[in-house]
């Protein structure tokens, strides 16, 4: 096998995506259109061409590539986690979800939920699982954000050639291309079948913008939550009922069905059918009884606009087919959809119930957020005692080998060893990251800050250059105490809590001992007005005569710029109105990136809050209002921020070594590495979800 073809192997695998040295390879091809392409290697390569490739294969390239080779066939060679844990699952776990963030590369995935849903499958992956994963195929992504000039938020869709993607697609028995048919309000909707590798596991993803497919039907894959509500309803009947009739049709037969948000819960009504016409079921009910023990449902919000609804029409319209082939009439199909003690037929149809009434094992991602959850949805099951409703809690993890900088883990290795990152928290190995020398581990960081700030003079410098304003007049400084703010700006996450009392802030600003700088980064939905104005007022306020050059929002929030930030800020904030973060996992990267996390006692940080690895921002209570709490929050934020973030930042030794902050950040790197990595998650499923008992 020739160099193209060994690279174009490794390309076809995103497996890559997360070995150190692999994006230098593909960068060292041609960086200029590696950029310029977005990372994506299929691309590169079919752009380049075979002799232009070949040429710029030098003895070091070839020496990078061979040994992601070899790393490959070791890693293929050994046993895995799961076999070492004596294969404890009963089979493959079926891991349904909505949107994917694996990589920047692959435009399929939107915000918070996609990310973890990509990590969970690269730890499924790394830990050897008998694991699918099941999506859909976005032709035009998720909406890229532009910022105006004034900083209005604006949305352009992209059309993405699948070409460029690491794609197969999907064969039946007989050799021809797998398409699979979902009805869609009386008509046939059908849906090619792609598979995406993912290291050891392989996400399959369906698509209906394919000739087969009236006009209308092949627009339902085109963007990530378009459509509409109409839009919203087609996009999950093909992916819970084509997702199974997908797997069916390769011969997969998973043990396990893990619905990831309700966007899939209609696979298993289409389980159930499958069950009336075999036979196996008598009835509606027996067939629950089958499919609930081997269900999983994960919910991540408690905020009630995250929960999907269709009024009754629309629903049936979509859902009388599926009703009359099991034997329901309207009022039975629309009771699966609301609370049991439901009273109003009317009422709208509800995807978390129709998941809770399919599922037996039900989690929240975060111990606050069981809580939560329990008492959100106690009426459900009855309203017994809060502690006794039937919801659990795996709180969420980042997969480290995604989101750690190489640069770091080198640091830490030499201390600790090469393995490192596969120890428990109860490990011994984690007392010796005290022993890491401060001064090179502070050198990496400051090497991180760097690259983070180039990337983001560069991102605001094409913006300037686009909309044709004066050229970008650069103040970042690398010395400056950096801050990040970076998440989807929904009104409960609080992007404008920082300027609450403006003077106030002005007046930490320029009483610290050093520059400071905050960075902020994120887009809001499309269709949430309230979300729109808070980045506009976020640019407003970085574009005062005050805060210029203090305070920056960076366009175009993606995987690239959410990894930069989390490996080169100081200080992550983050404050939400608590509870109402039911997870959130940009801090967990922070933590592991040495980043110390600034933040409301909500989702994960009351478990990784020790007061050594960051701050708490408020009190872990309720209050009369939100302005109340808005208010406390933010006074709370303006004093740590002046009495112990910033001079602890600016404590330095002669030779410029702040060793009291390092001490928090290696604080930060031994508690929250091993706690909140993804293959600790994916692990809880395991034993206590997918295999329970």
């Amino acid at each position: 096998m020739d160099l193209y073809d060994r690279l174009e192997r490794l390309a076809l695998d995103l497996w890559w995506s997360w070995q150190p040295g692999a994006g230098a390879l593909w960068e060292r091809l041609d960086p200029t259109t590696w950029a310029a392409l977005e990372h994506r290697p299929v691309a590169l390569l079919r752009t380049l061409g075979r002799p232009a490739v070949e040429a710029a294969m030098d003895a070091e390239g070839e020496a990078l590539l061979a040994s992601l080779e070899a790393r490959r066939a070791a890693e293929d060679a050994a046993p895995s986690w799961h076999d070492l844990a004596g294969r404890p699952l009963p089979g493959t776990v079926a891991y349904f979800s909505a949107e994917f963030g694996l990589h920047e590369s692959v435009r399929i995935y939107s915000g918070g939920l996609g990310i973890l849903a990509g990590d969970h499958v690269k730890s499924a992956a790394d830990l050897g699982l008998p694991f699918v994963a099941v999506g859909l195929l976005y032709r035009h992504g998720y909406g890229r954000q532009a910022l105006g000039p004034t900083g209005e938020q604006l949305t352009e869709y992209r059309t993405y050639d699948f070409a460029d993607y690491p794609l197969v697609r999907c064969e039946d028995a007989a050799g021809a291309p797998l398409v699979v048919e979902v009805p869609m309000a009386g008509r046939p909707c059908r849906a090619a079948v792609w598979r995406l590798p993912v290291g050891r596991v392989s996400l399959y993803l369906l698509d209906t913008d394919i000739p087969e497919n009236p006009e209308e039907f092949r627009g339902i894959t085109a963007q990530l939550y378009g459509g509409g509500v109409e839009g919203r309803i087609q996009q999950e009947l093909v992916l819970g009922v084509g997702g199974v009739r997908a797997l069916a049709a390769l011969g997969i037969e998973p043990a396990v069905f893990h619905l990831n948000e309700g966007h899939s819960s209609f696979l298993n009504l289409e389980r159930i059918r499958q069950l009336r016409a075999s036979g196996a079921a008598a009835d509606v009910p027996a067939a629950i009884a089958r499919i609930r023990p081997n269900s999983v449902f994960t919910t991540h919000t408690p905020v009630e606009a995250g929960h999907d609804r269709f009024d009754v029409d629309l629903a049936w319209r979509y859902l009388a087919w599926w009703a009359d082939a099991v034997g329901l009439d309207q009022r039975g199909l629309m009771a699966l959809g609301h609370w049991p003690d439901e009273g109003d037929p009317r009422a709208v149809f509800n995807m978390t119930f129709l998941a809770m009434a399919t599922c037996d094992h039900l989690n929240g991602v975060a111990a606050l957020h069981g809580e939560v959850s329990r008492e959100m949805f106690g009426r459900y099951f009855g309203s017994p005692p809060t502690d006794e409703v039937p919801i659990t809690h795996v709180t969420n993890g980042v997969h480290p080998p995604s989101w750690q900088a190489p640069e770091l883990v080198d640091v830490m290795a030499l201390e600790l060893g090469p393995d490192f990152r596969a120890r428990p928290e109860t490990d011994a190995v984690w007392q010796r990251v005290a022993a890491v020398d401060d001064a090179a581990l502070w050198t990496v960081h400051q090497q991180l800050k760097v690259r983070l700030l180039g990337l983001a003079r560069a991102r605001e410098a094409r913006r300037r250059e686009r909309l044709g304003l004066p050229p970008f007049p650069d103040r970042l400084d690398p010395d400056a105490l950096t801050i990040g703010f970076a998440r989807r700006f929904a009104p409960y996450k609080r992007a404008d809590l920082l300027f609450s009392d403006l003077p106030r802030l002005l007046a930490i600003l320029e009483a610290a001992p050093g520059p400071v700088q905050v960075l902020f980064a994120g887009k809001a939905h499309p269709a949430d007005t309230r979300g729109k104005e808070l980045v506009a007022a976020v640019h407003r306020h970085s574009a005062s005569p005050a805060l210029a050059g203090k305070v920056l929002l960076i366009e175009d929030y993606d995987i690239e710029l959410g990894r930069a930030l989390t490996q080169g800020v100081d200080v992550w904030l983050n404050n939400p109105r608590r509870p109402k973060e039911a997870s959130g996992t940009s801090g967990m990267k922070a933590a592991m990136n040495g980043a110390l996390n600034l933040s409301i006692l909500d989702g994960w940080w009351p478990e990784g809050y020790n007061g050594q690895n960051g701050w708490a921002i408020g009190e872990a209570r309720a209050y009369a209002s939100e302005a109340e709490q808005d208010a406390a929050d933010a006074d709370s934020l303006y004093r740590l921020l002046a009495e112990e973030v910033i001079p602890a930042y600016f404590d330095r030794d002669k030779a410029g070594v702040p060793h009291g902050w390092i001490r928090r950040m290696k604080a930060s790197i031994a508690t929250c590495t091993p706690r909140f990595s993804s293959d600790r998650q994916v692990i809880d499923y395991v034993h206590h979800l997918y295999a329970p008992g």
